[in-house]
């Protein structure tokens, strides 16, 4: 008897989950549908912080690019009161860094929005070279008097 509980009611339970298991093919392409939809809004939004990201990282590097063209006005005032010598030699320098920094600026500007991949790649390059053209900046200023 018990035996025959048991297996009436685990047919009951097997059979109703078959039944509840199968969707027909409307409610199979309506599924797919919603999930290609999804799919859709989740790379959408993506692709709308990868170029906000974008803009915020050049507005970024536009503000440096800027203090460092504030700091090589500054320093060509404080280097007129120079000697010649050393004025020749600090001028020099500062022509080296305007050109980098140019280069920099145009580098960021000319950048095309090529895939989150590159992008990152390029990020880190460019964030890693204007790290070095800072600390450039800030070695030309330090005085080195023996």
């Amino acid at each position: 008897m018990k035996k025959s509980i048991l297996v009436f009611t685990s047919v009951t339970l097997l059979s109703g989950m078959v039944f509840l298991g199968c969707e027909s093919s409307s409610e199979k392409v309506d599924t797919a549908e919603q999930a290609v939809t999804d799919a859709n809004n989740e790379l959408e939004q993506a692709n709308q912080e990868y170029l906000a990201d974008i803009e915020n990282y050049r507005t970024e590097t536009s503000s440096k690019i800027e203090a460092n063209n504030q700091s090589i006005a500054d320093f060509n005032l404080r280097i007129a009161k120079e000697k010649k010598e050393v004025k020749e030699d600090y001028k020099k320098k500062i022509a080296e860094l305007e050109s980098k920094n140019s280069d920099m600026k145009k580098k960021m500007d000319e950048y095309k929005a090529d895939g989150k991949e590159k992008w990152e790649a390029f990020k880190t390059e460019f964030s890693h070279d204007m790290d070095e053209l800072g600390a450039a900046f800030k070695d030309l200023t330090v005085k080195n008097v023996k």
